[in-house]
């Protein structure tokens, strides 16, 4: 074998091995970029892509709640602003997101999340002596990019749809001088 043969072989192996590489490259580098466009069609929320994280978030603040704390009238940006963030994980997505709900949103709220296949990973408050009470739901999940953002999508329009009061508090009929100890 002439030394002219094998540096030219070398040099073909080479560029074929930098070319695969670039094409490997380029096809995760596709499976890790999420569809923006689509997570804000399926959420029905405007989003903003953080590049270097490759997190994708829409947010809702909830300018629609009139809450105090402390006497303090409070502003989406000081803590009442519900949003959902997406990334991808391989060929699946997560989503983890912090939903502000007034306590009657509650119910409804996390029926929605859940019978859409997320996970509710907590239920507290964040403030002491609010009013009227405000409760932060987490959700999270894994899967199909677009059966994520529909999912959340699907929990934005429950908010919406039982703001501002629309939904009544559960009451019963209690007579406490009727009940055994």
């Amino acid at each position: 074998m002439n030394a002219r043969f094998l540096s030219n072989t070398v040099a073909a192996l080479t560029l074929v091995l930098v070319s695969n590489s670039w094409t490997v490259a380029a096809v995760w580098a596709e499976a890790q970029t999420l569809d923006t466009a689509r997570i804000e069609q399926l959420t029905g929320i405007n989003g903003k892509l953080n590049d270097k994280e490759g997190v994708f978030k829409v947010a809702v603040p909830r300018s629609d709640l009139k809450v105090t704390v402390a006497g303090v009238h409070m502003t989406p940006p000081m803590g009442l602003t519900s949003w959902a963030a997406f990334t991808k994980d391989g060929e699946q997505a997560l989503v983890m997101g912090d939903m502000v709900l007034l306590e009657d949103q509650v119910n409804p709220v996390m029926s929605v999340a859940l019978d859409q296949g997320l996970e509710v990973t907590a239920l507290h408050n964040h403030f002491f002596w609010d009013s009227p009470r405000v409760m932060f739901m987490h959700i999270g999940g894994r899967g199909n990019e677009g059966t994520l953002a529909a999912a959340v999508g699907k929990v934005f329009s429950k908010i919406n749809e039982t703001s501002e009061g629309k939904t009544q508090a559960p009451r019963t009929e209690l007579d406490p001088a009727k009940t055994s100890s």
